[in-house]
């Protein structure tokens, strides 16, 4: 059974979430403020975290408790629901390595899918891929699925799981345009389209910090997105 930790300071709010989760058959931990999550997440990690931005006192204590769940694990599936919905906060909160981020207005049945879509992505980490899939080589490229890890110029670049899989999924076929739907489905998250370009543009600018001529992800407007080879 999957663990599901909620991380929620308004008792009605947690309980109202747990319970609805709980119904789909996921085993549910809730907690009211960062310290006691933290605390539980030290002795055993989640599954996935469902966390507020703000929690008690501390106004942007969700932000704190997801570096350090970040900090310990890569992979762990990290939801953001939240009063907040600005872009600061969004960017913000992807740019500490959450999986998504929601307000509080999602319909319960949403939050489900995403849910049920993190997980799916768990699932296909933990197979193992065939031995020609682990490594792939473009020009100054090289992406190793078994560390989840990818290089640019023999730097390394930190990516979070989905832009790994975004990244992947475009190197696999340079030149070919995927649609923001397709990076959805290989990234196996269920985003609307301004998540996956805030995706694309942190993508960039990480690779810009190894390379400021970085320029292999090419916006095809109102197709999606491609990846140019670096001529030789």
């Amino acid at each position: 059974m999957k663990h599901i930790a909620i991380v929620e300071d308004e008792a009605a709010i947690r309980e109202n979430y747990a319970d609805v989760i709980r119904r789909q058959g996921y085993q549910v931990h809730t907690y009211q403020d960062r310290p006691s999550a933290q605390a539980a997440f030290e002795r055993q990690l989640p599954d996935l975290a469902i966390i507020d931005i703000g929690l008690g006192s501390e106004i942007d204590g969700g932000f704190a408790l997801c570096q350090s769940l970040r900090a310990v694990s890569a992979t762990v599936p990290i939801i953001f629901l939240t009063a907040r919905d600005s872009d600061i906060d969004t960017v913000v909160g992807l740019r500490m390595g959450a999986d998504d981020y929601l307000t509080k207005d999602v319909s319960l049945p949403h939050l489900m899918a995403r849910i049920a879509a993190l997980f799916r992505r768990s699932d296909l980490l933990a197979q193992t891929p065939s031995k020609e899939d682990k490594r792939l080589q473009c020009g100054p490229l090289y992406l190793d699925l078994d560390r989840m890890q990818v290089y640019w110029h023999d730097q390394l670049i930190d990516l979070t799981v989905t832009e790994f899989w975004m990244v992947h999924a475009l190197v696999k076929r340079p030149g070919h345009v995927k649609s923001r739907q397709a990076l959805m489905d290989e990234a196996h998250a269920v985003v609307d389209d301004s998540t996956i370009t805030s995706h694309i543009k942190r993508i960039r600018k990480k690779f810009m910090v190894v390379d400021e001529q970085f320029d292999c992800i090419s916006t095809v407007y109102g197709m999606g997105y491609r990846w140019d080879e670096v001529p030789e």
